[in-house]
């Protein structure tokens, strides 16, 4: 195992589009949690958008990085490593994907006043969210390419 982390490490492996689309949805997958949590809270309680956008985004960054940090616990890696290789592993990732799903929610005429029960929220959420997949994982795939990104934590999904 330590062997083929290294190798990931050091970018010597070949990253294909299917490995850049797994690491896209995990980290779609935590920001997803953090985005929807985040709009919902501040939508119910009439926040404007700087303070949604600011809440959802910290709490996708906080979702994003629980969910690297959870496995590699279970994998027995000690909590400054692990916090270590989450940060390295999504940091990137995480924000692209944020700077373009808050971006198209902010681009969709009353996305961001809609009501939690409109087809517009729910809607441009969802889109927002499908628009920012496509557009980070080409990123992905380039920085896994590197050695950096999800291949520095690849060898511990083993």
């Amino acid at each position: 195992m330590a062997h083929h982390h290294e190798h990931a490490r050091h970018g010597h492996g070949k990253a294909t589009w299917r490995m850049a689309a797994s690491a896209t949805l995990h980290c779609l997958t935590g920001c997803a949690i953090g985005e929807v949590l985040g709009l919902v809270i501040a939508t119910a309680l009439g926040w404007g958008d700087v303070p949604s956008i600011a809440l959802a985004v910290v709490l996708a960054f906080f979702f994003g990085y629980l969910l690297t940090l959870m496995p590699l616990r279970r994998a027995g890696v000690g909590w400054g490593s692990a916090i270590k290789l989450a940060l390295a592993a999504d940091t990137v990732s995480i924000l692209v994907m944020e700077i373009v799903d808050n971006g198209v929610m902010l681009a969709v005429p009353g996305a961001m006043d809609a009501a939690l029960t409109s087809v517009l929220f729910w809607g441009a959420l969802a889109f927002s969210l499908a628009v920012a997949f496509v557009v980070t994982t080409p990123v992905n795939k380039w920085i896994i390419g590197k050695g950096r990104g999800h291949a520095v934590v690849h060898a511990y999904h083993q």
